[in-house]
């Protein structure tokens, strides 16, 4: 017969922890708790002070009248809603703040994507002309404005140079819609196009080398190659390209300002003037009128979220039906 010694002997009880060890563990694990919030409390601090108060504040301004000159009279409801949407010069806007968008962001991204393609191959000096596609993003927008304006000049510019060298007659570029809006998207495309090329670039670098390998073995050509592999592998990046981009272009200002030498009006027939600087004149120039002037900046958000939302439905639908 075996005696269990251990169980014989008697249990030893566990002396307590010391207070100063307890408290330093419940520290450890209040740390491990608040650490993170404390971490991102910065963003949403200064989110809260730049982003939201603002968003709020003009809700409740576009909800009263409210002007520079003679403040706040009173709670009107919708009535600048109202105003906004019946005012042709505000769809005259509306149509070009879209129109912009479309023959500068389009361009733009389809540019930029077969830039990122030519880079993402083996060359000499690869680091430096990477580097070259970015400097027109670092460029001042004043300097890009400046520059492209005396390009773009209706008597001594460079670009009615050109014209006129081959024989056609120069164009007035900003008394027509047409013109005013390829010189506009011309300074936007120089601009943004190595920014996006880059982006582009390093989703492109992230794909496996052995698939381009394998479906060259098969026989698949280059473009094919990039159609059925490249696109729908960096199809996350195109998505937020076309987001930011739609953002961006629906709040087009500073070209189409700066191609007009400053003045608000975008043409002597708003040919180019956008959504935000309808918005600038309505507020500051003109009418002085704060309430109206949110109103429109408020209908400006919910068009780019909607359109925004759009943009990414149609574009994730055609680059799902590239992998099928």
């Amino acid at each position: 017969m075996t005696t269990n010694v251990e169980a014989a002997r008697p249990r030893q009880r566990r002396a307590p922890d010391p207070p100063s060890q307890r408290r330093t563990v419940r520290i450890g694990r209040l740390d491990l708790k608040v650490s993170p919030y404390l971490f991102v409390a910065p963003f949403f601090l200064l989110f809260a002070v730049f982003g939201a108060y603002p968003l709020v504040y003009t809700a409740v301004l576009s909800l009263r009248k409210n002007t520079l000159t003679g403040g706040d009279q009173g709670f009107v409801g919708l009535e600048n809603y109202r105003k906004v949407l019946t005012d042709e010069h505000f769809w005259t806007v509306i149509g070009n703040t879209f129109g912009l968008f479309v023959v500068s962001t389009v361009p733009q991204l389809i540019a930029a994507l077969m830039i990122a393609s030519w880079l993402n191959k083996q060359m000499r000096a690869r680091t430096a002309i990477r580097m070259g596609v970015l400097i027109p993003n670092i460029t001042s927008v004043a300097a890009v404005g400046i520059v492209f304006g005396l390009i773009f000049a209706d008597r001594y510019g460079l670009a009615n140079w050109l014209i006129q060298s081959v024989g056609l007659h120069p164009v007035e570029w900003r008394n027509h819609r047409w013109s005013s809006w390829t010189a506009i998207a011309f300074m936007v495309d120089w601009r943004w196009t190595g920014y996006n090329a880059l982006i582009y670039l390093a989703a492109m670098q992230a794909i496996p080398k052995e698939l381009y390998e394998s479906a060259a073995l098969d026989g698949a050509s280059a473009f094919r190659r990039f159609w059925r592999i490249t696109v729908p592998l960096i199809q996350p990046t195109i998505l937020f390209t076309v987001i930011i981009s739609t953002i961006g272009g629906m709040q087009l200002f500073t070209e189409p300002l700066l191609f007009n030498y400053g003045r608000i009006n975008g043409g002597s027939l708003n040919e180019f003037q956008t959504v935000a600087m309808y918005i600038y004149e309505t507020t500051f120039t003109n009418n002085f009128n704060v309430g109206r002037g949110s109103a429109v900046s408020w209908l400006l958000f919910l068009i780019i979220l909607i359109f925004a939302l759009v943009n990414f439905l149609l574009v994730r639908r055609s680059l799902r039906g590239n992998t099928q």
